[in-house]
């Protein structure tokens, strides 16, 4: 099976994205791994799939998998080149682009330059809708909870950006031993479907620097479901303004949040790679 491609990425979070709209595509779990694999196909931290929304409210559907073949529910960074993917594959004229993800809507706005800004909803604090199965301590407004690896304990923000977060603040996020502590974090039982775990340095109040641990991914060079959740947990914490530039290893992000019941926008530089085919046997 010959599978038609477009290499992206969004400040080095790096797609393979499909386009399943004018040619409809079934993929397994380990086609995607295939393809995802850097060292005997694509290489890729998710591959996003574009099709058909199934609601009539919505312009498109797009569909989100882990380099290991799970699904993954949320992609700032993914959303953002499916915008510029929409626009330069003249799938769809509009400024303004509602994507179907899972259950939920998502706005993407294109500006005449291709930069695209992407809504990731509104943030979910619920531990069990995270889901996270600490005992809730009452929804407080730092939402910090104590998580125990072995004989060490760590307080993390936990979240959900369509996905489930854990923000640890560090002193200094280059020296913090990321893919240490990230599987040991994302192995708790507290964490049924894992968890993508971000390590947050506070540079001023509209600055951080931000590593991310992914699941399904490892440690990548941004993610943008990352950046909005670190931020949230970051404003809650009174330490950060509502519009942040987040810097990570692959470059730099903005987030901006209103508080508490709105939705969570993301913008940022999204490439274009280059485009080939895969053969799947």
């Amino acid at each position: 099976m010959l599978i038609e491609f477009t290499k992206m990425h969004g400040a080095g979070n790096d797609f393979v994205v499909v386009d399943g709209v004018r040619k409809a595509v079934s993929l397994t779990s380990e086609d995607i791994q295939a393809v995802s694999n850097r060292h005997t196909g694509v290489g890729c931290d998710q591959l996003l799939v574009i099709e058909p929304p199934k609601r009539s409210d919505a312009d498109f559907e797009y569909r989100i998998f882990n380099a290991d073949g799970s699904v993954a529910g949320q992609c700032g960074n993914g959303a953002r080149c499916v915008g510029r993917f929409i626009r330069e594959q003249g799938l769809s004229p509009k400024d303004e682009i509602t994507l179907q993800v899972g259950d939920s809507l998502r706005r993407l706005t294109l500006s005449t330059s291709l930069d695209v800004k992407a809504e990731l909803g509104a943030p979910e604090f619920n531990l069990k809708k995270v889901p996270c199965t600490l005992p809730d301590n009452g929804h407080n407004s730092r939402n910090e909870y104590e998580l125990k690896l072995g004989s060490v304990s760590l307080k993390a923000g936990i979240l959900s950006m369509g996905n489930p977060h854990a923000v640890v603040v560090v002193d200094d996020c280059s020296a913090t031993p990321v893919k240490k502590i990230g599987p040991m974090i994302q192995a708790l039982d507290v964490f049924p479907y894992s968890v993508n775990v971000g390590f947050l340095e506070v540079k001023h109040r509209d600055a951080v620097s931000l590593r991310v641990f992914e699941r399904g991914a490892g440690e990548t060079l941004a993610c943008g479901s990352g950046a909005c959740a670190a931020v949230v947990h970051g404003i809650r914490l009174g330490l950060l303004s509502s519009e942040v530039t987040v810097d990570l290893p692959g470059g730099k992000l903005v987030v901006s949040w209103a508080g508490e019941g709105n939705a969570v926008w993301l913008s940022g530089p999204a490439e274009t790679v280059f485009q080939g085919k895969v053969n799947l046997r």
